[in-house]
């Protein structure tokens, strides 16, 4: 049933040997990058930064926008890949992994050169000075990726981090390395040097060699006790890290909803990538007054997914064996404490060991770990709630903390619903889709993750903003400076009387 399997090898390292969740067949084998390695990678890496950072933001977007072409004309080819090591169907991958691709190559390549320029702030107090900020590569940035989301996950980030002038060595999960591969091979070819973005294959231990290898920062997405364990690394290194973790995301439904969209809305975003996405829907709290007119819709679009393996389907297996125990664990506790079934509920033996049917649950409640630990799967429960309050208080109880929706035709309603939602994140009547708006910063709270990635925060956190003071008049000395004299403090007594004391000097200041 494992999909990733040890195999010896005649070097004395180890080999990790992959096989399709779909149909089991084996689809490779690849080395396993041992710390030395790592540790080699990153030196590389660094020798061959600076001359990165000197060729400038044009010369940079000139390579993304050919890696952007490749991507596009190459389309089949990626999604034979990432299909291989997933078995999505087709279209999933097409729009969750090559559209976005396309995407974030074109933004950062046209916009990184504004969002990354020096700035030059006035000074609201120190007049005789001038501020210069300007945004220096950090040096060599550790990405590690998980497996939901191969290729677009491993290569947005890359994308940023060398757009901002850095160098990358990329860790891609150890169940779809091959696609981590592809964003290397894409990127090589488009005009990144080698030792400029690299790839170290292999599993946990690779990724804890990577994180102690002497990178300047740790960028993961991936599972909260994995991220803890980075985190606690990265900040024993003194290194920076963002971390983009588990969500157990809420959606609220409220009584006045296009409850046809909302629907729609619940089963795209409980299932989509059977379920297998950070931001996926695993918590609905709708509203009593619709709530019967929702679950009937829910239920009726829900029993009308396709699974499958080839041709037209819409909901494939799940990717890692692991994640199928906790699915079972779930759902059997949830019936155990008085959930009702209203679909799935099991494995689709029919399709293969790797399959479980979309679910729909009721009669849930917080004492159910389907409502409190992250599920990952096809399992999508609903809960009702008297209103707006409730909601809030429910879909806040949780040590999750990633994304979550709100489904209001009132815009102003949904709003102020959004502002009290303890989540990084919140989509209006959408799913949630803020990771794919380039503009939007994205991240977790509370166990969901800590720091933002895309936008101008997520690039600019590939930098340290340098601040540069310079002085505008060249005077022989300061008034602040030695020697110490009791004119010069009452000097300092007169400044604080007025620019603190005075209307105009609080303006002013």
């Amino acid at each position: 049933m494992a999909i990733v399997s040890a195999i010896e090898s005649t070097d004395g390292g180890r080999r990790l040997r992959l096989a399709s969740p779909a149909t089991h067949e084996t689809i490779g084998e690849v080395p396993v990058t041992r710390a030395a390695e790592v540790r080699a990678a990153v030196a590389r890496a660094r020798q061959a930064q600076p001359a990165w950072a000197l060729r400038g933001f044009a010369e940079r977007a000139a390579i993304m926008r050919r890696a952007m072409n490749l991507v596009r004309d190459r389309q089949e080819q990626i999604i034979e890949v990432i299909r291989r090591e997933t078995g999505r169907s087709h279209f999933e991958t097409l729009m969750m992994e090559v559209f976005p691709a396309l995407d974030v190559l074109t933004y950062y390549a046209k916009h990184a050169e504004r969002i990354l320029t020096d700035r030059r702030p006035s000074l609201h107090l120190l007049r005789t000075k001038k501020l210069l900020i300007t945004y220096r590569p950090l040096g060599v940035v550790g990405i590690i990726t998980p497996w939901n989301g191969p290729f677009i996950l491993a290569l947005n980030p890359s994308v940023q981090a060398l757009m901002a002038g850095n160098a990358v060595v990329l860790k891609p999960s150890e169940v779809t390395p091959f696609a981590g591969a592809l964003v290397g091979e894409l990127l090589r070819e488009a005009g990144v040097p080698d030792d400029v973005f690299q790839v170290a294959s292999g599993d946990g231990e690779t990724g804890a060699a990577l994180v102690d290898a002497g990178v300047d920062k740790i960028s993961f997405t991936g599972s909260v006790a994995t991220g803890r364990t980075i985190g606690a690394a990265c900040g024993g290194n003194l290194v920076p890290c963002t971390l983009e973790l588990g969500g157990k995301d809420a959606m609220i439904v409220c009584d006045d909803a296009d409850l046809e969209r909302a629907a729609g809305g619940a089963v795209f975003g409980g299932f989509f990538n059977a379920g297998q996405f950070c931001c996926g829907t695993e918590r609905v709290y709708v509203q009593r007054a619709v709530a019967d007119q929702l679950i009937r819709r829910v239920v009726e679009k829900v029993r009308a997914l396709r699974q499958g393996t080839s041709g037209e389907f819409d909901v494939g297996p799940m990717i890692w064996p692991r994640q199928l125990e906790v699915i079972e664990r779930h759902v059997a506790d949830a019936v155990a404490k008085g959930a009702t079934v209203l679909c799935g509920g099991r494995r689709n033996t029919a399709l293969g060991e790797l399959f479980y049917e979309p679910t729909v649950l009721v009669d849930v409640n917080h004492d159910m770990l389907v409502m409190r630990e992250e599920t990952f799967g096809p399992v999508l429960p609903i809960v009702r709630v008297a209103d707006d309050e409730e909601a809030i208080r429910l879909a806040n109880d949780s040590i999750y903390g990633l994304s979550g929706t709100v489904w209001s035709k009132d815009d102003a309603r949904a709003i102020a619903i959004a502002r009290r939602l303890e989540t990084g994140s919140v989509c209006i009547n959408e799913s949630s889709i803020t990771y794919g708006a380039c503009e939007a910063p994205f991240g977790g709270r509370k166990a969901s993750g800590v720091g933002q990635v895309n936008g101008e925060t997520g690039l600019r956190g590939y930098c340290h903003a340098l601040p540069i003071v310079i002085d505008r008049f060249g005077q022989k000395e300061e008034q602040v400076w030695y020697p110490y004299t009791a004119a010069k403090e009452q000097v300092l007594q007169k400044v604080i009387r007025w620019v603190w004391g005075t209307p105009l000097g609080r303006l002013l200041s």
